[in-house]
């Protein structure tokens, strides 16, 4: 195959927006991109030299696969390993158990689908994640384990033939990617079905340079870097991705392989050794920056400034100039003669072995919590694990119900017919445990209905909410819940903030338009007086504090590092956060027929909320989902409300 210096400089074009986006730089806001020329350039590569090994009859599937481990696996398990030591020095038990399960993920090339099981409503925080950026070779791995076995299979059928069927195959991932966008974002942008279009781009452009070589057309090769250019500066988080908007970079880089001869300005440009030298280290500079970030920031309690992740960018950049040096070099080319095949498969099998183990040992040791520096904070740490308890139990305990969307399970005395239902967002998921464990000792049951992520109130969402909250999910639902005699009493748990009308409203959409907050009361009002014209009993409980950190790790923090908790942090002023959210006493105490709980009136005192409650346990177990302890109090203060 010929070399192609354009191309590292395209590696170039890719790794260092990818690296600053991730640093924080608002220019490059649409770095994101980058991942996407990496796989069309993977697609174009890989494509070539199986093509050119199978018409020169020398392609041999375990050449191939020796070549990729050599190319991917030294320099991915050396910075895994590096990881290790700073994990365990570092990361406190809940995050310890997610890099863990994150390092048996990636031994086992599935990070992807880790990433995207991961990516519910009380995930770890992205930025704490070292080996998040490894979904993205999760997929180029998966495209290698299978693409080759297709081109065997499918070359019988004539090498035409075969290019039109990627051709097919790609464009019926386009089409998938343009409905999960709409439909199951998060799985969009983490799984192969979705993403492979643009790995086939490459594999389409790699048959057409093939079999007519390179084009010179300076206009269409310049016209392919403007693309990715214009990309890399326009987009934004908010782009659906991958989508329709992914076509104008991916298509760019396409221009660029099939039109820049080394004559163009484009080929010029990217070839210059600025970028090549880049694009030659750029594996290894990717691997190395998302440690960085997280460890930096994991170690760190305050965000840190630009001009920190600057230098931290700068460095790995250097530490993929050292990986490519003395890790990567080697083992593609040096160690041949001394690591033969048998020698290098059975050295990668080891150390798949090893950070397997490790991975299994640290989730099922909650992260190695019996850890001896940690005795001090377990109690803290043990408060995460709380998080998704009210969703893993209507998991674990559930119930059909048609109208319903989210989790339905029979909580309290199992025995005993339900005489109620508790609904909500995780808010109500949180409050799940009181309430659970308050109806059993009284001997009876209610009917819990959960929607992760989606504000309890038809017709109301999030903006680019993934989970899904149209209007007919919960219309249907109250209408169930009107149908039902023997169900008497609501108890309504739901996180309303930011709806206050003010610049923090357009957080939310109510029936596809932007919501007024005399819009929602409205709405509100109108439920309300539904279910009790058919004789329903209601509590509604006011959202509690938000913290401005994630409590648990804070306090551990102080803890591990010696630090002196700032109470500025640890707590919060009432008549603040009430400013913040739209359903208040105020609008409540003017409701006739419902009785509602005050979160900020039974859990703070004055004017101040503090995150750890008078028996010294946690009040949250992130920034705002109450604790198991907390939600013992609340549910005590519900059913007395309710005269039980």
């Amino acid at each position: 195959m010929k070399y192609r210096p354009e191309i590292d400089g395209l590696r170039a074009l890719a790794v260092v927006p990818v690296i600053l986006f991730h640093a924080g730089f608002e220019i490059f806001s649409g770095g994101f991109i980058g991942v996407d020329i990496f796989f069309v350039i993977s697609g174009y590569l890989i494509t070539t030299i199986i093509i050119e090994d199978i018409e020169n009859k020398r392609f041999s599937i375990l050449n191939f696969y020796e070549r990729r481990a050599r190319r991917i696996l030294p320099a991915l398990f050396f910075v895994m390993l590096s990881c290790i030591p700073f994990a365990w020095m570092w990361m406190l038990p809940i995050h310890m158990k997610d890099f863990s399960e994150s390092l048996l993920a990636v031994s086992l090339f599935a990070s992807n689908f880790l990433f995207w099981l991961e990516s519910g409503y009380f995930d770890v925080a992205a930025k704490d994640k070292p080996l998040l950026h490894t979904w993205s070779l999760a997929v180029e791995e998966q495209y290698y384990l299978l693409f080759p076995i297709f081109l065997i299979l499918a070359w019988r059928f004539g090498k035409n033939r075969v290019f039109w069927m990627i051709v097919f195959m790609a464009a019926v991932s386009f089409l998938l990617s343009e409905w999960g966008w709409r439909n199951k974002a998060t799985a969009n942008f983490y799984l192969a079905p979705t993403r492979v279009w643009e790995i086939f781009s490459g594999s389409i452009a790699a048959f057409i340079v093939h079999k007519r070589g390179v084009h010179h057309n300076s206009t269409l090769a310049l016209l392919g870097l403007v693309a990715i250019l214009f990309s890399i500066f326009v987009y934004d988080e908010l782009t659906p991705h991958p989508s329709a908007y992914t076509l104008i970079p991916v298509l760019g880089v396409v221009l660029l392989v099939l039109y820049a001869d080394r004559e163009t300005l484009a080929a010029k440009l990217l070839s210059t050794k600025a970028f090549v030298g880049i694009g030659i280290i750029s594996y290894s500079a990717y691997l190395w920056h998302q440690p960085l970030f997280a460890f930096s920031k994991i170690r760190f309690l305050d965000e840190l400034n630009h001009q920190t992740m600057f230098v931290l960018s700068l460095v790995s950049l250097l530490l993929g100039v050292l990986t490519w040096k003395y890790i990567e070099q080697p083992f593609r080319i040096g160690f041949n003669k001394t690591f033969n095949r048998t020698k290098i498969f059975l050295f990668l099998i080891s150390s798949l072995a090893f950070f397997i183990i490790l991975g299994v040992t640290g989730h099922l040791s909650d992260g190695y919590i019996d850890r001896a520096k940690f005795e001090d904070i377990k109690n803290f740490q043990k408060t995460q694990y709380e998080r998704a308890s009210g969703f893993e139990y209507c998991k674990s305990n559930a119930i059909d119900i048609e109208q319903v969307k989210g989790y339905a399970c029979k909580i309290g005395n199992k025995l005993s017919e339900p005489q109620g239902i508790l609904w909500g967002d995780s808010y109500a998921g949180s409050a799940l445990f009181g309430v659970n464990e308050v109806l059993k000792r009284k001997g009876l049951s209610y009917i819990a209905i959960l929607s992760d992520g989606c504000p309890p109130l038809p017709g109301i969402s999030r903006v680019n909410n993934a989970f899904d909250c149209t209007y007919d999910n919960h219309q249907d639902l109250i209408n169930w819940f009107k149908s039902q005699q023997d169900l008497k009493e609501l108890i309504w748990v739901g996180r309303f903030r930011p709806i206050t009308g003010q610049t923090r409203g357009n957080e939310f959409f109510l029936d596809n338009i932007e919501p007024s907050l005399e819009a929602v009361h409205k709405k509100f009002t109108n439920v309300v007086n539904d279910l009790i014209h058919h004789e329903k009993r209601i509590v509604f409980v006011l959202e509690g504090p938000e913290f401005s950190v994630h409590i648990p790790d804070y306090m551990s923090k102080t803890v591990q590092f010696g630090l002196n908790e700032n109470r500025d942090i640890t707590s919060v002023n009432i008549l603040e956060q009430r400013n913040q959210i739209g359903i208040t006493p105020n609008f409540l105490e003017g409701i006739n027929g419902m009785d509602y709980v005050d979160s900020f009136q039974i859990f703070c005192e004055k004017d101040v909320c503090n995150a750890v409650m008078e028996n010294g346990m946690l009040l949250v177990v992130d920034s705002s989902h109450i604790s198991h302890a907390a939600s013992l109090v609340l549910a005590k203060e519900i059913f007395t409300k309710l005269g039980r």
